[in-house]
């Protein structure tokens, strides 16, 4: 057996112990003969103490006892203490009784001695805790004693006095991470609660207040700086009305992010941040079958086109979290390469990460990569997204949405990829634009494979609209028009659009992409559209601001390739429901093989010569429902 060297806090945690316990026997005799221990009892104590501290020391490093930081003591080191105690008061009980049968001893003592020793041993480690809780911040000794008793008198300079809104297990970790590190310069004066039983009440000392209502009053009495809103798993409708009432109490207010946001599901004060657009848009929990993706993924190699982009990147973050064995980020744009490559290094130490520089345009490239890692599942999230750019350059959208599409098929039909998971967009359905109709055409692309019988690889297409803060999201643009002071640009007062957080569309792809048997569209449920114009009156009000008091609203009208409302189903599309409540899935197209081999390479000479006319002319031939926009 290797030991470990006696460093001196062990020797000090020690010396206490075996004082303690002394101190336990010799109260226990105390208490048994009413404080006045006859001299033959007395001698039995001597005997009696090798055998206490022997058994007891023994149990208390088995049940890992001296493992522990005492200033993080917890339920837990309590509930080993008990069991410690208790073994070896049993040991010690069954000692004496076979070797003495208790003669010259009383029984009552062992007893006693077992609920001494349980109050000695984690009081002591209590009274540790706390002053490491309230001491280390320049306080003297009866600042310290002064702050356990009366926690809510005081504050350090440089703090910031927090009411936390939502009195659960989020906002009880908060508190806990928030004392247990001084430097985070914040001090929790109390909790407001819509759950009027527990009004009143106490959590670690602090006292639940009010109800949310009543904020202003709460952070009156308390003397609040900040509000966070600690509840993850809270609706989008109920954080829109607790920001409101924040809002008008001028009382400046963070959150902690959605249950979606946080990867690894741990709830941390290094996840608070500022009040986001998405908050308000949905916090809604997916229930993901953990099971199903975890199988499919774990061990595997997987293979994310545009890693480095908001809807890739999430993507890696999310497959990490079901322990691929390597996951392949694709991506051409080396900084956000570089930077994903850094955080799931760092997030996932047990899953490889390896990075290509490379372009889907360029097939060379692909073949080079499927041979160096041999992906067993692809994400393909690379795109062109933004409409008006592709309208005046049509021609880059055929390169890379659609020959860029139609390479990775190839590739990974040649290398015998299990599964192909498509990105796609609701402005593939009766495109309007170019973007859009680079995407339908894609679409067609992928789902043919599987119609035609071409590839034993299950090829699979997730549609959906707009995810807020991703590349191309008009949520950014607001928010630089606000910093400006405004006019926020809205192009058409009743314009709408579905919208989705990024988290949330991710987990989404992955849970459909698991679904898939091949050929099929999935397409995840939206919601109800949003009007840009009341998203540009929210993100005003988020702001700190008055909609066309303090910022006004322009309207510049509809850009190139832009229709009013978006659709996420097409004529010919059949619904096919699935066991999942936010996932559907269209049974598409035919087989077409003249459609999908000849046209598309009439489209990539059109692309070489950039001749824009005819690129939307051969659109509109080989996807009917398009209807495209001709610039003046």
């Amino acid at each position: 057996m290797i030991f470990k060297p006696l460093y001196k806090n062990f020797i000090i945690v020690l010396a206490s112990d075996l004082l303690l316990l002394t101190g336990s026997l010799y109260a226990a005799h105390l208490i048994r003969f009413d404080f006045d221990v006859p001299p033959y009892f007395l001698a039995s104590f001597f005997r009696m103490l090798p055998y206490v501290l022997i058994a007891k020391i023994i149990c208390f490093y088995y049940f890992e006892l001296y493992r522990g930081m005492w200033r993080y003591t917890s339920v837990a080191d309590l509930i080993n203490i008990l069991k410690a105690v208790s073994v070896s008061t049993l040991l010690i009980f069954c000692l004496f009784l076979l070797k003495y049968r208790f003669v010259g001893f009383s029984r009552s003592i062992f007893l006693i001695d077992w609920c001494l020793t349980i109050l000695f041993i984690s009081g002591f480690r209590l009274i540790v805790r706390i002053y490491f809780e309230t001491a280390g911040t320049g306080k003297s000794w009866l600042e310290t004693l002064r702050s356990v008793v009366m926690p809510l008198k005081r504050k350090l300079p440089g703090t910031r006095n927090l009411l936390i809104i939502g009195a659960g297990d989020c906002g009880e970790k908060i508190l806990r991470e928030i004392r247990d590190n001084a430097r985070l310069q914040y001090n929790v004066v109390g909790f407001l609660d819509d759950n009027v039983s527990k009004v009143g009440m106490k959590i670690h000392g602090v006292p639940i207040l009010s109800d949310i209502r009543d904020i202003e009053t709460a952070a009156q009495k308390v003397n609040a700086d900040e509000a966070l809103i600690a509840i993850p798993s809270a609706a989008s409708k109920e954080i829109r009305r607790i920001v409101k009432i924040c809002d008008e109490s001028r009382l400046k207010f963070k959150t902690i992010p959605g249950m979606g946001e946080l990867i690894n599901g741990k709830v941390s004060v290094n996840a608070i941040r500022e009040v986001a657009y998405r908050d308000l848009l949905g916090r809604e929990i997916i229930n993901l079958e953990e099971e199903k993706i975890g199988a499919l993924f774990k061990d595997k190699n997987i293979l994310v086109t545009g890693a480095g982009g908001s809807i890739g990147s999430e993507l890696c973050r999310q497959i990490c979290r079901f322990e691929p064995k390597k996951i392949i980020l694709f991506e051409r744009a080396e900084s956000p390469l570089h930077a994903i490559e850094l955080e799931l290094k760092h997030s996932f130490k047990n899953v490889e990460v390896g990075s290509v520089l490379a372009d889907i345009q360029d097939k060379n490239q692909l073949e080079k990569a499927f041979e160096a890692n041999r992906p067993h599942i692809v994400f393909h999230a690379a795109a062109y997204k933004h409409v008006p750019m592709l309208e005046l350059q049509p021609w880059k959208a055929i390169d890379n949405n659609i020959l860029g599409t139609k390479n990775l098929i190839d590739v990974s039909a040649q290398n015998n990829v299990a599964r192909f998971v498509f990105v796609s967009t609701d402005k593939a359905v009766r495109p309007a634009n170019i973007m859009g109709a680079s995407k339908r055409l894609s679409e067609m692309l992928v789902q043919g494979q599987n119609a035609c019988g071409l590839s034993q690889t299950r090829f699979v297409i997730v549609r959906f609209g707009n995810v807020v803060g991703s590349v191309g999201s008009v949520v950014p643009l607001f928010k630089k028009q606000i910093q400006k002071g405004g006019p926020v640009t809205v192009t058409h007062p009743e314009v709408t659009r579905f919208f989705m957080t990024i988290p949330e569309a991710c987990q989404l792809i992955l849970q459909a992409g698991a679904m898939g048997n091949g050929g099929e569209i999935f397409i995840l449920d939206m919601g109800t559209p949003i009007k840009i114009n009341d998203m540009a009156r929210d993100l005003i009000r988020l702001s700190g601001f008055e909609p066309d008091v303090d910022i006004k609203i322009k309207y510049i009208g509809l850009r190139p390739g832009e229709k009013l409302y978006e659709e996420l189903i097409t004529e010919g599309e059949n619904i096919v429901p699935t066991h999942h409540e936010k996932i559907m899935v269209l049974k598409g197209i035919e087989c077409d093989l003249q459609l999908l081999n000849g046209k598309v390479d009439e489209l990539a000479h059109l692309a070489d010569e950039q001749m824009g006319d005819k690129i939307r002319s051969k659109l509109e031939e080989i996807v009917p429902e398009y209807n495209a926009i001709r610039p003046n």
